[in-house]
C-alpha cells in the first residue's frame, strides 16, 4: 500500500510533500494496512479466510519487500526531477 503513497504525485517526492498533504489517503492507506493484519492475526479471522499468522521474521520480510515499490518510484522522480531521464 506504500506505493500508492509514492504515486500521489507524478513529480514531487512524498518526502516534499509531507504525510499530511492528502490525509484521506494517508487514512485509506493505514485502514487497508489495519484489515489486512486483522486478516491474519486475529484468531476468529484465521478460519474464515484461511490464513496463518506470520513469524516476526516473515513479517519483517514481507515490509521490506513491500518499500521497494515506493522507493523504486521515488527514485524515478528523483532522477526526472534532475533531468537524467525524460518520459515520452
Amino acid at each position: 500500500m506504500g506505493h500508492v503513497l509514492a504515486i500521489c504525485s507524478e513529480q514531487n517526492s512524498f518526502f516534499q510533500r509531507g504525510p499530511s498533504s492528502n490525509p484521506w489517503l494517508l487514512g485509506a492507506v493505514f485502514l487497508a494496512f489495519a484489515l489486512q493484519m486483522a486478516k491474519v492475526y486475529v484468531p476468529l479471522l484465521n478460519p474464515v479466510f484461511h490464513t496463518m499468522p506470520l513469524t516476526l521474521s516473515q513479517f519483517g520480510l514481507c515490509l521490506i519487500l513491500s518499500t521497494i515499490v515506493f522507493f523504486a518510484v521515488e527514485f524515478e522522480k528523483w532522477i526526472e526531477r534532475h533531468g537524467w531521464f525524460i518520459r515520452q
